[in-house]
């Protein structure tokens, strides 16, 4: 769909740019919706406007308190670890304890799926 108007080029109080956009057509009637874009503006004051695809999580395969072990969709495993900034003097304590009992449920869960495919 093409549709005539205005568009406004600015910058918000914190420096951030904005793009208002004013159709000046009437009987134009879309639905709203909201997204992720990528904006390209030219030098002639082109502007491109291109959605992005939306984000797909990896979903954890075992979680700790500040931990998580997950597959992502690239087959690879990842190990996310976080703590609070006035927490750093327990990192290696936790991070080690923490790293230890997902270790030890992958070995579970792998010791047991070995378990289920022996016992067909």
């Amino acid at each position: 769909m093409t549709v005539n108007g205005t568009m406004t080029f600015a910058k918000n109080n914190n420096n951030l740019n904005i793009i208002d956009f004013n159709c000046t057509e009437f009987g134009v009637e879309l639905d709203p919706y909201s997204g992720r874009f990528k904006v390209q503006v030219m030098h002639d004051g082109d502007v491109y406007i291109t959605e992005m695809k939306k984000r797909k999580r990896n979903r954890p395969l075992f979680r700790e308190d500040n931990s998580s072990l997950s597959l992502g969709f690239d087959g690879r495993y990842y190990f996310c670890f976080s703590l609070d900034a006035e927490e750093v003097e327990e990192l290696p304590d936790k991070l080690v304890h923490q790293a230890l009992l997902i270790a030890q449920k992958v070995v579970n869960g792998i010791l047991y799926t070995n378990a289920e495919e022996v016992v067909q």
